[in-house]
């Protein structure tokens, strides 16, 4: 039997439009937290952001939706031939806009600021990934997310309770941050985007709602506007209301 041909998919410049559609899905559900969130920091609705399970679970889907869809979009570069030039460009932009968010928590939450959110997570398993675990089998990469999963569970020590370790995840009670997307248990969702888009590019391939494809290719600046742009308008409320 004759070898199978090349993949004929341009994949260096193509588009994963469904990709991008469930990265900008994640997008509009966490604008929609978040301004929820917001009208509760401002006194206008009651909620308990932090315990309550339909506040929490919420948090944790939409965490997981953007992990899940960073680790296929890493997929998706290797497959496309991204090299180390590039990769390292897009790294310092999330990186600088983790530092960016540190700063601004800390000037409007000084005593819960964010140490290792969301993004500060997302660059430092993006390095994992393009230095080593990217090189793994697949089923490897499934044992370490069921791995990192479990490990938070299993394994937890006071002395991962501090702002310089508990980036690990492995601490014995949660920081007081606003936001806090540690090492573990949060790499098992990148690495099972990673491993299900390498398996199978093409479920990303094909028509997505447009609108919500243009939103998930601009995911990290619509992250940094979205919530300035949501409590300015709602300190603009305010004050006019007043």
């Amino acid at each position: 039997m004759p070898a199978a041909p090349a993949d004929p998919t341009p994949a260096r410049h193509a588009r994963n439009d469904r990709l991008d559609a469930l990265r900008g899905a994640a997008i509009v559900w966490m604008a929609v937290y978040h301004f929820s969130f917001d009208l509760n920091h401002f006194g206008w609705i009651h909620q308990d952001f932090y315990r309550d399970p339909v506040w929490t679970w919420q948090r944790s889907c939409i965490v997981s939706l953007f992990l899940f869809c960073a680790g296929g979009g890493q997929a998706l570069a290797l497959r496309a031939g991204q090299g180390a030039a590039r990769f390292w460009r897009r790294w310092a932009q999330v990186a600088g806009c983790a530092l960016l968010v540190s700063a601004g928590s800390w000037f409007m939450f000084p005593r819960s600021w964010i140490s290792f959110g969301v993004l500060h997570g997302i660059a430092v398993m993006l390095v994992l990934l393009r230095l080593g675990l990217a090189r793994l089998p697949d089923a490897v990469l499934l044992a370490l997310a069921v791995a990192a999963v479990a490990a938070p569970w299993l394994v937890q020590h006071p002395v991962f309770d501090t702002r310089w370790t508990d980036w690990t995840g492995l601490v014995t009670h949660k920081p007081i941050t606003e936001d806090y997307v540690p090492l573990l248990p949060w790499l098992g969702p990148m690495l099972l985007g990673f491993v299900v888009t390498r398996a199978r590019p093409q479920l990303w391939a094909g028509a997505a709602p447009r609108p919500l494809a243009v939103l998930g290719r601009w995911s990290l600046s619509f992250y940094m506007v979205h919530q300035p742009v949501l409590i300015g308008a709602l300190m603009a409320v305010q004050l006019l209301k007043g």
